[in-house]
């Protein structure tokens, strides 16, 4: 848990601004947003082997 102490005669924008990069700096958004679109190594490893194909494709029929 984050907390951050409001210094006296201190505005809350910047208190506020304080949190908001204490927060981004822990990466907990981050790491929300990569498990909730997580893939599976095997389906990763599917993807790839399927844009190497089309890539491949794509130069040959470039150099023809």
């Amino acid at each position: 848990m984050l907390v951050i102490n409001v210094k006296e005669n201190e505005s809350i924008d910047k208190a506020l601004k304080r949190f908001k990069k204490k927060f981004e700096k822990t990466g907990v958004l981050r790491q929300l947003r990569k498990r909730q679109a997580f893939e599976k190594p095997s389906v990763a490893r599917r993807n790839e082997v399927i844009h190497a194909k089309y890539v491949t494709q794509l130069r040959s029929n470039e150099e023809m």
